[in-house]
């Protein structure tokens, strides 16, 4: 070794839970290579015991986090822009060795996955407004009804290993849920990096948790898992697959978000925001 150079330093990815960065409990790792089929790291492999120790911190962290205010969440996702803002130049070089883009490419997508989080930062405290309400009723009295979020959601990631992962739990962690993620199968590491923002980012521990490994061997835990209380399908390509997490769901009735093409750089409408809401009616008397 000639005395300018130096030992390559390898990253082992670990998960990210409960505000922590575990490794797997099984022991196991993965290799990923980059776009050019070279060794780029190692990602942690995660297991059924850790599918259920990020359940158990996403519960913990539920009830505290849905009851901040919408103001407040939208701070802090906001904060999640901010800081990963300032980190471009390692994410925006992540994505060129993950997905072999140019540049500019990688670059957009950065560019993207921020003005998203600031999109759904600005609607925090906008959305009860109009989808909740105050309704007619034939009595002395009246009701409000307001969105209430479900509880802990389980989220298969898209591809996209930066704008996907955002566009998915962004709405969610917004109305006040808390998430179980499987990231991109074969794009991890930008999910980690991102979990690195969110712990500086003012984000609870445990309001989103970032799990690495075969979507096919986790998401059947995250689904039949009775402690969730809701699951967005949308990286999961396979339709059969598809079906069988549809089918482990149903167990205790979760509200489940199917798999659907959509162009992620079009501005997103609010059905991400509401399909993981519930509708809470209050009563009120009327008296003259």
């Amino acid at each position: 070794m000639s005395p300018t150079s130096r030992a390559e330093v390898r990253k082992t990815y670990k998960l990210y839970v409960g505000g922590a960065f575990p490794r797997s409990e099984s022991g196991r790792s993965y290799v990923v290579n980059d776009a050019k089929g070279r060794f780029w790291a190692n990602a942690s492999h995660a297991s059924r015991k850790d599918v259920r120790d990020a359940v158990v911190a996403a519960r913990k962290a539920f009830d505290g986090w849905a009851g901040r205010t919408a103001y407040n969440r939208g701070q802090v996702v906001y904060r999640i822009a901010e800081v990963l803002e300032g980190r471009r130049e390692q994410f925006e070089s992540e994505i060129r060795a993950a997905e072999g883009v140019t540049a500019a490419r990688a670059r957009a997508a950065v560019d993207a996955a921020v003005d998203r989080l600031v999109w759904y930062a600005g609607w925090a405290d906008k959305l009860s407004q109009v989808v909740g309400g105050a309704n007619p009723v034939a009595g002395p009295f009246l009701n409000h009804s307001a969105p209430d979020p479900s509880g802990v959601i389980g989220v298969v990631a898209p591809d996209g290993p930066l704008l996907g992962l955002v566009s998915v739990v962004a709405p969610v962690i917004t109305t006040g849920n808390t998430c179980v993620v499987v990231a991109s199968e074969p794009h991890p590491l930008t999910a980690v990096t991102l979990g690195e923002v969110m712990a500086t980012a003012d984000v609870p521990g445990g309001v989103v948790n970032l799990l690495t490994g075969p979507r096919a061997e986790l998401a059947p835990w995250l689904a039949s898992h009775m402690d969730v209380n809701g699951l967005d399908l949308t990286g999961v390509a396979d339709p059969e697959l598809a079906r069988n997490l549809e089918i482990e769901a149903a167990q205790n009735l979760k509200r489940v978000r199917r798999p659907a093409d959509e162009d992620l750089l079009a501005t997103p409408g609010l059905g991400r925001m509401t399909t993981f809401l519930e509708t809470k009616t209050v009563w009120h008397p009327v008296g003259r």
